[in-house]
């Protein structure tokens, strides 16, 4: 038994935060009723590439779930959901403050009919405050955070990053871990709660060596210009001669001499902090003087915390991490075709067994079960 099997979740969540959180919700065992637009849906499903009559994108965040559609802005709409609100545990919603208010689906309304229910918002900038109505997304949110310019590049090579940070570091799991708490917090009062989670709040965790660098220095962090973002040479990228990249993070005493070693670095470059941009330079020489297949095969010999930047495709064929179990699971769409899961930081006792197939929920499939009655 899944630890949530027999909850029941309403989401009414779009694109990636919100149907994220609801994907692990399905994977450790809740029943995820979807509401979508009716003809359109969730806007992922027209997202590229197309895999089936779906995007790729929505199909991995979806999969396991239920779609009902729904037009919201019918006044019919609250009498067709109130038999699922009164059973439902968990509400995860992705509006603009206000807008469930407009429709009538507000955490007031509901909590009156299910005092039970766990009500969980996720928005930008959160449900009160100055900023709470502007438009924005990722990229918008970790720039207002302070968090962008911690490491951006330089105006005539601007670094965009690879990863939805806001969305899903800042959205999806604090969303999940408080929706946790509030399940916790529910056997105890009887009752449910608001969970007001906004991604702009959550992203200053992610800066607690800049706000304390701040504090005590009152100086703010150069861009690219601290240990972990470039300042260094003991957290660097250096490329190879055949144009891959050693992602080197030799921190530490002991595996930064190993490094240096390895390299065999100039002993009067080895101390880092007397002229660091003269010790990057060097060791970018040394790093470009053999290919990637070289400097994977030293390190291997070596405790020095340095490796190859792998592409997507090296990284899930690697055979660590396929021996982990992470790409067992399959997601299945209309025309009978498979593909891998998403992978999820749920471990392995919570995980679905091996080999489980998901399918990818059909526009309104859930109609005929839930509105019919």
């Amino acid at each position: 038994m899944r630890p949530l099997e027999g909850l029941l979740v309403l989401d009414f969540s779009t694109l990636l935060p919100g149907p994220l959180a609801t994907l692990m919700l399905r994977q450790a065992g809740a029943r995820v009723l979807k509401f979508e637009r009716p003809e359109s849906g969730d806007d992922m499903r027209g997202y590229e590439p197309h895999w089936g009559d779906s995007g790729i994108n929505f199909a991995l965040l979806n999969a396991g779930k239920e779609s009902l559609t729904i037009d919201l802005k019918d006044p019919a709409s609250g009498s067709a959901l109130r038999p699922l609100i009164k059973k439902a545990d968990i509400l995860v919603e992705q509006f603009r403050p206000g807008v469930m208010a407009r429709l009538g689906l507000d955490y007031a309304a509901l909590s009156a009919i299910n005092p039970r229910l766990i009500y969980c918002s996720i928005t930008g900038y959160g449900q009160t405050g100055p900023k709470k109505d502007v438009a924005a997304h990722d990229l918008n949110y970790i720039a207002e955070a302070g968090l962008l310019g911690l490491s951006m590049g330089t105006p005539d090579s601007p670094v965009l990053p690879p990863a939805l940070v806001a969305d899903i570091a800042a959205g999806t799991y604090p969303a999940l871990f408080n929706i946790l708490l509030a399940l916790q917090q529910r056997t105890k009062t009887g009752r449910g709660c608001q969970l007001d989670v906004a991604m702009t709040d959550n992203l200053f965790t992610f800066m607690y060596w800049a706000i304390g660098h701040h504090a005590v220095t009152g100086e703010t962090p150069a861009n690219g210009g601290e240990l972990v973002t470039g300042g260094s040479p003991r957290y660097n990228l250096y490329p190879t001669r055949d144009g891959r990249m050693v992602a080197a993070a030799p921190i530490e005493q002991k595996f930064w001499e190993n490094f240096c070693a390895l390299i065999d670095l100039e002993p009067e470059l080895r101390n880092s902090a007397t002229d660091p941009d003269a010790t990057k330079q060097r060791i970018a020489e040394l790093i470009q003087r053999h290919d990637a297949p070289y400097w994977e095969a030293k390190f291997r010999t070596s405790d020095c915390c340095c490796a190859i930047a792998r592409t997507i495709e090296e990284a899930l064929n690697d055979p660590h991490f396929k021996s982990r179990g992470l790409f067992e699971s399959r997601v299945r769409n209309a025309a009978g075709t498979e593909t891998m899961a998403l992978p999820l930081p749920l471990v392995e006792c919570f995980r679905p067994a091996p080999g489980t197939v998901s399918e990818v929920p059909s526009l309104g499939g859930g109609n005929a079960r839930y509105f019919s009655q």
